[in-house]
């Protein structure tokens, strides 16, 4: 049996918002695998599909870089050990250098980034070491976008945390920021339903029978059910399909369709998605350190 620590119910309430002791239960019967635990309550309880951010934890920044012309642009996650590095200016400046550098020169690939010149002549990955010595953290380049635009970009930065390049036609300006704060805040997972991945339907149409069968629901009903289940989850998580965040009324689809716009892709980042934060028992190494452990 799984020992089941507070910070895995703490994540675990996190990601479906129910209560401790339902988490705690859950969470002892999937014997501390957190991701089945969080389909158990999802069954049982009826939660809904937990958001990335909310499960994940690194430091650093995530920065973008728009060109003049709306044409060119790219997304950059860069990242360090701790918050209080991540906010240093020598870190800041470094990373926004970065996300500069990949738009600028069309670079979508890290290795390459690394061995792109910044503006002082040196390397991106000489400027690195040197940040490294200078402050004592690892920092590491993760991952970049670089987007070419069919319409014109948009970006929005959410602090340094998250960060959304659109491509759009159509509107305006004020159409594109607000197209990249809605994605910042609602971070679809797809543009339409016909571009979500099948073992995300998949997933969702399984939970949604058991939880039908869970509740007693006539037999002959299920499939209905369960249709309607995956078509308000794909709605949820595609940009078309979910509700516009400044007006609730309507849906992203049907605001591009009264300004004229469409969007072709967008991009978003948040920072330390799909990282695993090291635990440490603060207690227990300086014990170890004295000997004693």
């Amino acid at each position: 049996m799984a020992d089941i620590t507070a910070s895995m119910v703490k994540e675990l309430r996190e990601a479906t918002g129910l209560g401790m002791m339902e988490c705690k239960r859950a969470l002892t019967e999937a014997d501390g695998d957190l991701k089945k635990a969080e389909e158990i309550l999802r069954i049982k309880s009826g939660a809904k599909a937990s958001k990335v951010a909310g499960r994940v934890a690194a430091e650093g920044a995530v920065t973008a870089h728009v060109s003049v012309d709306g044409k060119n642009g790219a997304l950059v996650e860069v990242n360090c050990e701790t918050d209080f590095v991540a906010k240093d200016a020598g870190f800041v400046e470094f990373a926004r250098a970065v996300a500069k550098i990949a738009s600028e020169q069309s670079i979508g690939d890290v290795d390459a980034l690394s061995q792109a010149k910044l503006a002082g002549g040196e390397t991106v990955e000489a400027s690195r070491q040197a940040l490294v010595s200078k402050l004592g953290e690892n920092m590491t380049l993760r991952r970049i976008a670089k987007v070419q635009a069919q319409g014109r970009l948009a970006s929005y930065l959410h602090g340094a945390r998250i960060g959304v390049i659109v491509d759009y036609s159509g509107g305006d300006d004020t159409l594109g920021k607000d197209l990249a704060m809605h994605i910042a805040a609602s971070k679809p997972v797809a543009l339409s339903r016909e571009q979500v991945a099948a073992d995300l339907i998949e997933r969702e149409r399984t939970i949604a029978r058991a939880r039908a069968e869970e509740d007693g629901k006539p037999a002959n009903l299920i499939d209905r059910i369960v249709d309607g289940a995956v078509n308000k989850y794909l709605s949820e998580v595609t940009l078309l399909g979910q509700a516009f965040v400044k007006d609730d009324k309507q849906s992203v689809e049907k605001l591009l369709k009264a300004r004229g716009a469409t969007v072709h892709a967008f991009h978003v980042f948040v920072l330390g998605e799909g990282i695993e934060k090291k635990k440490s028992d603060f207690v227990a190494e300086v014990m170890a350190a004295a000997g004693q452990a």
